[in-house]
């Protein structure tokens, strides 16, 4: 999801024409990782005051690069809404306060609270934040038709803008084709509008003619005639009172992954073990091997410690058995920091072996 501005992404229904394509909505600036670019022309205005109520900047830190998005303030001691894909895989993350006012440029570390990867909505706790500015949030019916606005930080400049459109579906479907070594997904029950979203203004505020907030911009269309995809408002704080609540469940993780602390090297469709919500990335090639193979292990780490090296490859992780990285990712991410687990792998000569391993925390997002 962190490849430039998004993964291209396919439209599910009749009515899509096969070559349709959606993109997931971060600005993402590489550092020698090999990914592409994706152009895009920005049709948006500068957002006006009101429209920049309670929209911040998020900016992070990558294991190969940077990535740049947008959050929308849920309260006045730094809470903030955002996409999963805009902080996913991010080993730091930085939000600041744009526009002119006194405290326009205030810049906060942020943590990730909680996540629904399948929802693709995170909730970031600011720290040191007090005072900010909330958005205002919608609690009238959206319909088919309503004008809209989508504002982001487009491009990842660091203004935001403002890209007025229609709404024309409540129920939309699009599912994000693999590229390289990233699993496709699927996101439901979207909001498409004509509003041109461009890559940045994912996690940003989709507006209604009130300024308040209908739905968190997520992807848009590639192609000459832009759509725009937005989670709705509701959806996405249904998943923020879950967090809230600390009800940690298969789809809503709360708090940091289990780390074991290996990279696994990328089989058709693999994750990487970093745990929850960590794809696998890498040159082409990867390990066909059942089981998932070990790239590199990360030094003082849970499989470090096991004895675990580059090129075993491992094939149980306590109950569970391994065939793929992302059967390793999805049985770590069942798992918590602190717990205690065998894993069973094979070494690059062929020999069978297990240690009990304690997990530790992942410090990526």
């Amino acid at each position: 999801m962190l490849a430039a501005g998004g993964l291209l992404t396919t439209v599910l229904g009749a009515a899509a024409p096969a070559s349709a394509g959606v993109r997931l909505v971060d600005a993402y600036g590489s550092s020698g990782s090999g990914r592409t670019t994706a152009s895009s022309t920005v049709d948006s205005d500068p957002a006006s005051a009101a429209e920049s109520r309670g929209v911040v900047l998020v900016d992070t830190v990558l294991s190969d690069g940077e990535a740049a998005g947008t959050g929308v303030v849920l309260t006045s001691d730094g809470e903030v809404l955002t996409n999963y894909h805009v902080v996913e895989g991010s080993t730091s993350i930085r939000v600041t306060l744009p526009g002119s006012g006194s405290r326009a440029g205030r810049t906060y570390t942020a943590t990730v609270v909680g996540a629904d990867r399948a929802a693709d909505v995170a909730l970031l706790q600011l720290h040191g934040a007090r005072g900010l500015t909330a958005a205002r949030i919608d609690d009238d019916t959206l319909a088919v038709g309503d004008d809209v606005t989508a504002v982001g930080n487009a491009g990842g400049t660091g203004a935001l803008t403002a890209a007025d459109g229609r709404v024309s579906d409540l129920s939309a479907s699009i599912t994000t084709q693999s590229e390289g070594t990233v699993a496709g997904e699927r996101l439901t029950k979207l909001i498409e509008t004509t509003s041109d979203v461009v890559p940045g203004d994912s996690g940003g505020p989709l507006l209604d003619a009130e300024g308040e907030v209908v739905g968190i911009d997520t992807a848009a269309s590639s192609g000459q005639d832009i759509d725009g995809y937005a989670v709705p408002i509701d959806t996405a704080l249904a998943v923020v009172t879950q967090i809230r609540s600390g009800d940690e469940t298969s789809a809503v993780r709360i708090g940091p992954a289990a780390f074991l602390g290996v990279e696994v090297a990328p089989t058709f469709v693999s994750d990487s073990a970093y745990g929850y919500g960590r794809r696998g990335y890498g040159d082409g090639g990867g390990s066909d091997a059942a089981g998932a193979t070990i790239a590199g292990v990360v030094d003082g780490d849970a499989a470090d410690k096991a004895g675990l090296a580059a090129g075993d490859t491992i094939t149980q992780v306590g109950s569970t058995t391994v065939t793929d990285a992302a059967g390793l990712t999805k049985a770590l991410a069942a798992m918590e920091p602190g717990d205690k687990v065998t894993v069973t792998w094979t070494t690059a000569g062929g020999a069978q072996q297990s240690a009990s391993v304690t997990l530790d925390a992942s410090p990526v997002n």
